[in-house]
């Protein structure tokens, strides 16, 4: 998988319940989204474009494929977020935060954990330990 590779919507939705299964047949992938469910050979189409893009692997049984994600979600979300940020907030995480505070939809709590979670995570750092 190449770094740099994003996925469709449907490539998500399809990689989020693969993630949530941690593997399974193309009907355990079907039977996980919600109703109206799609049809099971659009998933396989799907399947098939996530494997050849590096997200799944196969594995023979019998006479079906058993599918297993090759990459974490969190490995995906980390290189999403980073791509993101470059793209949209010129690479400064600060960019994003400044954008993020300025945000009306943004409550006090919300800012307060945000504050909380950066003040561990640098008092983390300057110990070494992160």
């Amino acid at each position: 998988m190449k770094d740099h590779t994003e996925l469709t919507k449907a490539e998500e939705q399809v990689m989020n319940i693969l993630w949530k299964l941690g593997k399974g047949f193309i009907k355990n992938i079907v039977a996980g989204y919600p109703s109206p469910k799609p049809a099971y050979t659009t998933v396989a189409t799907i399947i098939n474009i996530l494997e050849k893009k590096g997200f799944v692997k196969r594995e023979p049984m019998g006479n079906t494929n058993e599918y297993h994600p090759v990459i974490s979600k969190d490995k995906y979300t980390d290189g999403f977020l980073k791509r993101f940020v470059d793209k949209y907030f010129s690479s400064s995480y600060k960019n994003l935060v400044s954008s993020l505070s300025s945000r009306e939809d943004m409550s006090t709590e919300d800012m307060e954990e945000i504050v909380g979670l950066l003040q561990s995570k640098l008092k983390d750092k300057r110990k070494g330990t992160s």
